[in-house]
């Protein structure tokens, strides 16, 4: 699907962390997406975006105060983009990258991302919501694909679909592969409380220590200062061998919590396709604990968990 990419040029960085993102699309063929960087030297520039707005079936507005404060962003681009949807013709999908008053302007009215239109910037981990952003886009892209396919069938049954289609194959996961897939979740998640400890310490209310106490553990302290017990702990280990009792990758609410015990624990499942995370049935979540969760996400839980217990919460 080709997609159209409205920015202010102010915004460059976020755009390239978005361009980042939509790799594995790109790679499976599903988006080419198009900005006004790739304008050679010589072309004309209104005649460019002109043909781009008319043929992009998919845009993708990064929406930030510059964005709103460019009547080019929002009077010509945005506007034809949303005429084009009304149409039935293009998609439009609103990514907030940092706060803004987007809720008094026409996309009030879209599903926007991030979830819950929660700024890219206000993210302990902006990856994580970017990763938030291409999911839903691929979810759009994939449906649209679906849709598409459908129609051409019913108008045309006897004609070939000319779409693109994805194929996955079915296949069987050994003990390698599932020890693999352990190892980098693991790293994952070390990786992110890393990072969120270091950010909350940067705050004056707040202090984050992150503890990498062995290969297959690490530990993380955090302090509300404005609070009399606003001190909350975890312990996130990675299990192996005959610590399985208590699933792949573990955590506990102590400072020095003894390595037989845990407070809650998440296990590798997989269907016929693809190695997930999975909450046990003493992990927080309660009715989550049948979903299909990906490392990212198992570290936003942990990491909101561990805030929650220090009477921390995001704005």
């Amino acid at each position: 699907m080709d997609a159209f990419i409205s920015y202010s040029h102010r915004d460059a960085e976020a755009l390239d962390r978005l361009h980042v993102h939509l790799a594995n699309l790109r790679r499976e063929g599903l988006i080419e997406a198009w900005y006004d960087r790739d304008i050679l030297a010589g072309d004309n520039l209104d005649r460019e975006i002109e043909k781009r707005l008319e043929a992009s079936g998919l845009f993708l507005l990064l929406v930030t105060p510059d964005f709103l404060n460019s009547d080019y962003c929002v009077e010509r681009e945005m506007a034809r983009a949303l005429e084009r949807q009304a149409n039935g013709e293009a998609r439009v999908i609103a990514i907030i990258a940092q706060p803004c008053e987007w809720k008094s302007t026409k996309l009030r009215a879209l599903k926007v991302v991030p979830n819950d239109g929660r700024a890219i910037s206000e993210w302990t981990n902006p990856n994580s919501a970017y990763l938030d952003v291409v999911q839903e886009i691929r979810r759009a892209i994939e449906s649209d694909v679906v849709s598409s396919v459908t129609d051409q069938i019913a108008d045309a049954p006897h004609t070939p679909l000319g779409v693109q289609r994805r194929y996955r194959a079915k296949r069987d996961f050994d003990d390698i592969d599932k020890g693999e897939f352990r190892e980098a979740a693991f790293a994952a998640i070390r990786d992110y409380f890393r990072a969120a400890a270091a950010e909350l310490d940067s705050l004056d209310d707040f202090r984050g220590r992150f503890r990498e106490l062995s290969a297959t553990s690490f530990g993380c302290t955090i302090v509300n200062r404005a609070r009399d017990r606003g001190t909350a702990h975890t312990i996130v280990r990675m299990r192996s061998g005959s610590r399985f009792a208590f699933g792949d990758i573990s955590y506990s609410y102590g400072e020095d919590a003894a390595e037989n015990t845990a407070n809650g624990s998440f296990s590798i499942g997989n269907d016929e396709f693809e190695l997930f995370l999975k909450g046990s049935s003493f992990s927080f979540g309660g009715e989550r604990d049948n979903e299909r969760l990906s490392p990212q996400l198992v570290a936003e839980k942990l990491w909101e968990d561990l805030l929650q217990r220090a009477g921390i919460a995001y704005e």
